[in-house]
């Protein structure tokens, strides 16, 4: 009986090892993810709370936020643990106004100065009234349909 005992004992410690890897570990990865994410929660940051209400950060507390929300800019205060997702970072708006500045520094392309070859070849056409020489053969395949007129039956 001893022998058997030891058996289960193995068989009951390799499940708890199974669910701790299973569930337990990549549950406390997603609340380390959350609380992280709550906590650098800052002034200017978009969000959407567990309720569906999406909001503008205007003041962080320890525990709660002030938000804006909508058209009239109602203020109101939330908690930290309500917060359903970050939809953008204060920080990202800054990257982006320096993306929209280095876009406005854009310039023209310069256009592409023809050669004196292709010159050439246009007054050559203009003074005989004639195409350009091109280096492709264009066919002409003409086409004959024959119609049947039945309105003799």
């Amino acid at each position: 009986m001893p022998n058997g005992l030891g058996v289960n004992f193995i068989i009951l410690i390799i499940f708890f090892v199974g669910v701790y890897f299973l569930l337990i570990r990549p549950q406390k990865k997603r609340e380390k993810a959350i609380t992280a994410m709550r906590d650098g929660v800052q002034v200017g940051d978009k969000i959407i709370t567990i309720g569906g209400i999406c909001g503008q950060v205007v003041k962080t507390n320890p525990e709660s936020l002030v938000i804006m929300v909508g058209a009239d800019k109602t203020k109101f205060e939330v908690m930290r643990w309500s917060i359903s997702n970050v939809v953008s970072k204060s920080e990202a708006k800054a990257s982006k106004s320096q993306e929209k500045k280095e876009v406005k520094k854009f310039s023209p392309k310069k256009l592409k100065k023809e050669t004196p070859e292709e010159n050439k070849e246009e007054v050559v056409a203009k003074d005989e009234n004639k195409e350009p020489v091109n280096d492709t053969k264009e066919e002409v395949v003409e086409t004959t349909t024959e119609v049947k007129d039945d309105s003799d039956k």
